[in-house]
């Protein structure tokens, strides 16, 4: 079981620059619909890599799906040499985004963000409108099935 707390509490406190994505941000923004990982598009410097990965080591980070036992460094050369990493840790499952489809990197994301106060801490979040953009463009099954609530949620929002 995911601990969304823990791990948003996790990144924060390391300095990690993050955006969270995904279906949580949309709980976030009053969809109902259930997620089970936290899904961030993460700033790809090498010190924002250094606090990611140390941040994470404590909660064994792995790769998702993965047999048990095959080699795995968590450190931040793995996460240069890499871009997007679907992830177990002790605080449950993490997805690692250095780009977005849809969305780009980080730096493109950001002006589509808002600071919102999440478990006692500032959390950038995507805006809805960028959300609706993303789960578009990702194009799965899954992700259209959310673009209704979404979809209504901004309506809603509009409205007001």
């Amino acid at each position: 079981m995911t601990n969304f707390g823990r791990i948003l509490v996790t990144l924060v406190d390391a300095g990690v620059d993050f955006i969270l994505i995904g279906g949580t941000a949309g709980n976030v923004h009053g969809a109902a619909r259930v997620t089970y990982d936290v899904d961030v598009a993460y700033a790809r410097d090498l010190p924002n890599l250094e606090r990611l990965a140390a941040a994470l080591e404590p909660h064994a980070p792995y790769p998702r799906g993965a047999p048990a036992g095959l080699p795995f460094i968590w450190d931040a050369g793995t996460l240069r040499q890499g871009l997007n990493f679907t992830l177990t840790t002790k605080l449950g499952d993490l997805d690692l985004l250095g780009t977005v489809t849809g969305g780009g990197d980080y730096a493109a994301l950001l002006p589509h963000t808002s600071s919102m106060r999440l478990f006692d801490r500032d959390v950038r979040v995507v805006d809805l409108q960028k959300l609706i953009e993303l789960k578009r463009a990702a194009g799965r099954p899954k992700d259209f099935e959310a673009l209704a609530e979404l979809e209504a949620l901004l309506e809603e929002r509009d409205k007001a």
